[in-house]
């Protein structure tokens, strides 16, 4: 993440589009959370019964082609992907209940 862009970047998530929340509802991303340190470090979790199905909905939906294009300036080396297509999958390594 852009160091310079970390404040727009926290303001454009605390009033994301109401299209763009029912699409990741309706494509089944559930208890979706990001994480922002100042050092632009981006963490996110989410929750999902089918990864693939999750992200082939969003590509599929305009707002999502909007609201990725809107946050791609924010982001560096993304190798030519947008910004939701750009995540690294980490391993669980540990869980408490």
């Amino acid at each position: 993440m852009r160091g310079e862009h970390l404040a727009e970047y926290r303001a454009r998530h605390a009033q994301v589009w109401p299209d763009m929340l029912g699409a990741l509802r309706e494509t089944g991303w559930h208890n979706y959370s990001l994480f922002l340190g100042d050092d632009g470090l981006l963490i996110g979790y989410f929750e999902t019964p089918d990864l693939r199905a999750a992200q082939e909905g969003m590509r599929g939906r305009e707002v999502n082609a909007r609201w990725q294009a809107e946050m791609a300036p924010f982001f560096e080396d993304l190798g030519g992907k947008a910004p939701d297509e750009g995540f690294l999958r980490l391993e669980e390594v540990f869980h408490l209940d």
